[in-house]
């Protein structure tokens, strides 16, 4: 399949710094990216698991080894390479990790985040694409979803780190990347990226529902559910990368308006509970079972959070391509082939959510 010209092409010989390329979403992303024709670079410390998906997928990049935290390095790394858009993923992603290492995780989340940005200020980079999450929204239970202007807060470490830097990125569009003076006092375009729970394979982090299913079964165990009743938004790991390239399109033409914060989220009928979720995964692995666990004394975490997606179906005309029964069907199944025969099902992923968004007519599949 002929992916180049997605996105209207403009990814076609770019260069693309990408922070956390060695995580599940980042190496996704860089996959994508070079499918698409452009040279990537990569900055990130050592893959965080084994297996893990970067080093099963070795893409055709440039993958330099550094940690956000060290603006020395960040800063030689983007002189070096002068990269014409930065996506900044690059984050501590766990929230039951965060409670045990709160400080390395706002560190990372937002002095990182911080260093990552002022490196872009002074290197002059045009675009940048900062990817933070739902969490970063003071979720209040609330059953309609949070629209990109609701306040933002954060009760754990990780979410409340998150709603620091979407706080951090608000300030530096203000005060360094205005877009009303976008081409005259700068020339830099800064957007902010929130999404759901996303799903897909590739994914071995700790303490995160599908992974803890899939090496459950890989391990002929009962995998145990902590929290049976919480609702998540459910969404493919290539959902939301749609919408950061789609984002990312739109500030490397330069259109000022687009530097704003962004939401990607699944439909109404992705928001699911934990225990439908499992039942979900077992309809495409039999070998799949489960108990329920609940502990009095577990750590605090959302029971219900949803985003409004109004704002990019309507400016961006970006849209989701699979439903929630898709979603966790290619998800098992890729999961289901690398444990029986050691293949991975990424570039068939990719290529067929792709045919199904030309199917559905979205616009970034059609430039």
């Amino acid at each position: 399949m002929v992916v180049e010209n997605l996105f209207g092409g403009v990814y076609r010989g770019k260069t693309v710094f990408v922070t956390g390329h060695t995580g599940f979403k980042g190496s996704w992303l860089v996959f994508w990216l070079r499918r698409m024709g452009a040279n990537v670079v990569g900055y990130s410390l050592q893959p965080p698991t084994e297996p893990n998906h970067i080093t099963l997928l070795s893409p055709d990049i440039q993958s330099i080894l550094g940690d956000i935290r060290n603006l020395d390095h960040l800063d030689r790394t983007l002189k070096a390479h002068r990269p014409d858009i930065v996506f900044h993923l690059a984050a501590q992603p766990l929230v039951r990790l965060s409670y045990d290492n709160p400080i390395e995780t706002y560190e990372t989340n937002v002095i990182g985040t911080l260093k990552v940005f002022e490196s872009c200020r002074a290197n002059g980079i045009k675009a940048i694409v900062n990817i933070t999450s739902d969490k970063a929204y003071e979720n209040r239970e609330w059953v309609w979803g949070y629209r990109e202007n609701d306040p933002l807060g954060g009760y754990d470490p990780y979410s409340s780190s998150k709603g620091c830097a979407d706080i951090l990125a608000n300030s530096y569009r203000n005060s360094y990347f205005n877009p009303a003076e976008y081409g005259k006092s700068h020339h830099t375009l800064l957007a902010s990226c929130r999404a759901g729970n996303v799903i897909g394979g590739g994914d071995w982090a700790k303490d995160r529902l599908m992974t803890d299913i899939i090496l459950a079964v890989s391990q002929k165990q009962k995998v145990s559910i902590r929290n049976p009743n919480a609702t998540r938004p459910w969404q493919h790991v290539l959902e939301p990368l749609s919408g950061y390239l789609a984002v990312g399109q739109k500030l490397l033409e330069g259109k000022a308006q687009f530097g704003e914060a962004w939401n990607f989220g699944p439909s109404d009928e992705g928001s699911i509970t934990v225990e439908q979720v499992v039942k979900n995964v077992k309809k495409h692995w039999d070998a799949i079972d489960y108990e329920i666990h609940r502990d009095p004394k577990a750590l605090h975490e959302a029971n219900l959070l949803k985003l409004d997606c109004s704002k990019a179906h309507i400016q961006l005309k970006w849209q989701n391509v699979w439903d929630s029964d898709t979603t966790f069907e290619k998800t098992v199944l890729w999961y289901k082939k690398f444990y029986e025969n050691g293949q991975t099902l990424t570039n068939d992923d990719l290529e067929t959510y792709i045919a199904d968004a030309k199917k559905k007519k979205i616009e970034w599949a059609l430039s």
